[in-house]
């Protein structure tokens, strides 16, 4: 049995010998950046594009930087015959079709981490203006009054930071609060107990512990289906009377009508805000509020950002065609072919073991992920299928995005450890595959195959009971006292919401009186649906999962 951590690096062939490759800057980034470019490759230098120019050019270019503006669509990457790098200046990569340029062998890097020092300090700097109501006492000062009494503020000593959301930019916020004198209480529950420890913070079980306690609230949330609106009536309703609150993250965190009505009321004392939910705004309702600070869009703004995102994208660049490592990939070269046949089945079975697994765990923080790979599989480098079950663990739990080479690092900043074990023997099935999450007292492990020509995923193992399943797209477990009619009552329940059960499986073995329902349904689930069900007498425990 051999033990190690998932670290997948990515490294391409650097090019053959002869003239040094070339290298287009095709939108304007910082000096330090091109002079990096510039001691590896003949690099030009050009911003401005005709119609149909940068389309008869880029068949002469190894790598291209590029920022927001310049689109690489299918069609232009496919006139780039010699491309084999692209570096996107900043953090998103919506501009690049990646999947066309990973057909054909092109690496696509971006700089993830060249803003997260710039927002934190954005964050910090409206932080202050709210408590001191800068702008507020500027605008009166130009207007040529001198209104020192009524624009009187707050000390940040002693006050207590609500952060909702601790990956990079939560965690710097952090520090520099502490510099203030701050008590600093966070709740994120992907983020590792002994995270919070070193950091000095104090580690919510709820956002509604934040609620209770914070005297200014700062939300560095992903924007997902589940985080969307998150500071809402209900949210606004357990916050301490005259809290503060920001936003940095995204604007769809906020309902904005229930911030509005909390700010009329008199519940929140006062907003700063840098995203909207549509952008730009200019007519935005809450401008007309004293006792709100808006500011376009700044959190990444800074001429140090704007250097360190185009040195850091030259830096892959660099990386990719000299045979380096490069770090920052959204994509990764394919699967070697001898091992493709073998590996490549697993990937998605590994994905979705880690989002069910997750999805199993109550309460406590994230602290460990454990993979085991049994059978032949152990024989590969299991990497890959490592950092697909990471994925599925955090995927949509983190502010950064994610992908299959800054995985194991967003893991490691958040406190996870991560190990992965490969033995090449399996009791009952050729592969196996077994995901544990370990969060605090807690072991949470499911277990899973693929099966037949068509290489499905199969669940073999949830909450302790073992059973034979093809995972689909949405997924219901119910964990209940074994009794007669309990398979019915969930059968009625979804029949009276319209949804269709395509799949059913039961478990027995862990609990001699419990037993476990496994189905597949051709909708998702409601949660009022499992909710409901889980209130009525019998039933433990139930969860309602999307795979994808």
């Amino acid at each position: 049995m051999s033990a190690h951590a998932a670290e997948p690096t990515q490294t391409t062939a650097p090019p053959a010998a002869g003239a040094r490759p070339r290298v287009l800057v095709a939108e304007k980034i910082g000096e330090s950046g091109i002079e990096l470019l510039r001691e590896h490759f003949d690099v030009d230098v050009r911003t401005d594009w005709a119609d149909g120019e940068l389309e008869e050019a880029i068949g002469d270019y190894a790598g291209i930087l590029i920022r927001s503006a310049t689109k690489l669509t299918p069609e232009l990457i496919a006139r780039a015959t010699s491309l084999r790098a692209i570096g996107r200046a900043g953090v998103g990569v919506d501009n690049v079709d990646v999947p066309a340029a990973t057909k054909r062998g092109i690496v696509v890097a971006n700089a993830p981490q060249s803003n997260v020092v710039t927002a934190a300090e954005h964050t910090l700097a409206l932080l202050l203006a709210l408590a001191r109501n800068i702008p507020q006492a500027h605008a009166s000062l130009v207007a040529g009054r001198w209104d020192r009494s009524k624009y009187s503020g707050i000390e940040l000593m002693d006050k207590t930071l609500g952060i909702l959301g601790f990956g990079r930019i939560g965690q710097l916020v952090a520090q520099r609060a502490q510099g203030f004198g701050m008590r600093v209480v966070a709740y994120d529950p992907y983020v590792g107990a002994e995270r919070y420890k070193d950091l000095g913070v104090e580690q919510a079980e709820s956002s509604d512990d934040v609620y209770a306690v914070a005297d200014f609230i700062t939300v560095h949330l992903p924007k997902t289906p589940e985080t969307e609106g998150w500071l809402d009536a209900a949210a606004f309703a357990k916050m301490k009377d005259g809290v503060r609150v920001l936003n940095v993250a995204r604007g769809p965190l906020i309902v904005d009508e229930d911030l509005q009505a909390a700010l009329d009321s008199g519940k929140v004392a006062g907003a700063a805000l840098d995203v909207f939910r549509s952008e730009p705004i200019t007519d935005h309702p809450l401008l007309a509020y004293p006792q709100v600070i808006m500011t376009p869009h700044l959190g990444a703004s800074t001429a140090e950002a704007t250097d360190r995102a185009g040195y850091q994208a030259a830096e892959q660049v660099v990386a990719a065609l000299t045979g380096g490592s490069v770090t920052t990939a959204v994509n990764v070269p394919a699967v070697a072919a001898e091992d493709l046949e073998v590996l490549g089945p697993f990937v998605p079975l590994c994905r979705k073991l880690g989002r069910l697994a997750i999805a199993l765990v109550e309460g406590a923080n994230l602290d460990r992920v454990e993979v085991e790979f049994l059978g032949r599989l152990a024989e590969r480098d299991t990497r890959p299928l490592g950092v697909a079950v990471l994925l599925g663990v955090l995927e949509g739990k983190t502010e950064e995005e994610l992908n299959q080479v800054n995985a194991p690092a967003i893991a490691q900043e958040r406190g996870i450890e991560v190990a992965e074990t490969n033995r090449t023997s399996a009791r009952d099935f050729s592969d196996l595959v077994r995901v544990t999450i370990v969060a605090g007292d807690e072991r949470t492990r499911v277990v899973g195959t693929t099966l037949g020509s068509a290489n499905r995923p199969h669940l073999l193992e949830a909450w302790g009971q073992r059973f034979n399943l093809q995972l689909e797209p949405n997924v219901a477990l119910f964990r209940y006292t074994d009794a007669p009619g309990m398979v019915g009552r969930i059968g009625t329940a979804f029949g009276e919401q319209g949804v269709n059960i395509a799949s059913a499986a039961v478990g027995y073995g862990a609990e001699a009186d419990l037993a476990v329902m496994v189905v597949t349904t051709d909708k998702p689930v409601p949660q009022a649906v499992i909710d409901a069900l889980v209130a009525a007498d019998g039933f433990v425990d139930g969860r309602a999962v999307t795979l994808g």
